[in-house]
């Protein structure tokens, strides 16, 4: 049996949820699919699947051999599209994530703009609140704000200034105590998020000290999303902690004040981010090409609008 083909069977399974489902998609019998899977569990000596009536569930060897296995399919189907002469024309989907609000707000008018710039490319384009595994679920870039410790992808910048900012609005600053350097948030309404730290924030050391300050807070509202935190912000509710270009715009406009400058953390970068191998896929590179340099100029254009209001 062709272990390649039998690789492809096993994902479909896994990716349909049954090996009926499997056989359904790929025109096989369920005796067929079993057969491919059976055979992948002899190659590699272990169970790969937990089987029951109604679902399959994968064994821990399972998981690691899947990935490995979504990861050949991967590299396999680049070396026949090389094979073909395709690295000319970009087509097909490409798949993007990013968070919620910068996805939204800041890379989809770019996807917009590259659709109509490619037509015979199409884009999946998943807004998540956590940091997907690219190889894993079958993404071809990511737009990630952080430090990039993963050598085993290739990262593209396309951003250096984003930080970790303390607002409020004017008028809970007109109501309530002056905020002059971080332990003075102590005295104050928190609204945050599990990003940002639910019950602390750590800012950088002080001034001829080595160690970083962690303000614990029992926080007055606890919020899920970026932008309900940043709405109850606006709204006067309380003081938060946000990116740069999160709050761009409203302290552009006054609405909202950024805080304790001289204590924000490091700026970090921002950056485009792929698998190995993925840089050559045509539409991945057309995207790349396309979409870098708009989110560069984006990206200055709200660093230097989260400065100060409009005078």
């Amino acid at each position: 049996m062709d272990r390649i083909d039998a690789m492809r069977v096993f994902v479909a399974a896994l990716d349909e949820g049954s090996l009926a489902g499997a056989g359904r998609l790929l025109g096989r019998s369920p005796a067929a699919v079993s057969r491919a899977i059976a055979f992948l569990e002899r190659q590699v000596g272990a169970p790969l699947l937990h089987r029951t009536t109604r679902a399959i569930k994968l064994s821990e060897i399972g998981e690691r051999y899947a990935a490995a296995c979504r990861r050949v399919l991967v590299d396999l189907q680049e070396a026949e599209m090389v094979a073909a002469g395709e690295q000319a024309a970009p087509r097909g989907t490409l798949t993007i994530t990013a968070p919620p609000i910068s996805g939204e707000e800041i890379l989809r008018p770019i996807v917009d703009a590259f659709l109509e710039a490619f037509p015979t490319v199409s884009v999946n384009l998943l807004l998540l609140d956590r940091n997907a595994n690219l190889v894993e679920e079958g993404i071809d870039v990511a737009l990630r704000v952080a430090e990039l410790p993963d050598s085993s992808m290739v990262a593209v910048r396309v951003g250096g200034g984003v930080k970790r900012v303390v607002v409020a609005s004017p008028r809970y600053l007109a109501m309530h105590p002056r905020i002059e350097q971080p332990s003075d948030l102590a005295k104050h309404r928190i609204v945050t998020t599990a990003h940002f730290g639910q019950d602390a924030w750590v800012f950088p050391p002080a001034a001829g000290s080595p160690i970083g300050r962690s303000i614990h807070f029992k926080p007055r509202l606890v919020v899920n999303s970026v932008r309900a935190a940043l709405g109850a912000a606006v709204g006067g509710l309380g003081v938060t902690r946000l990116y740069t270009y999160h709050v761009a715009e409203r302290v552009h406009d006054g609405s909202l004040q950024r805080l304790l400058r001289d204590a924000e953390p490091p700026a970090m970068p921002v950056n485009l981010l792929m698998p190995q191998g993925r840089m050559s896929v045509p539409k991945v590179r057309a995207f790349i090409d396309f979409a870098a340099p708009r989110l560069r100029a984006e990206f200055a254009r709200l660093s230097a609008e989260a400065v100060a209001p409009t005078p």
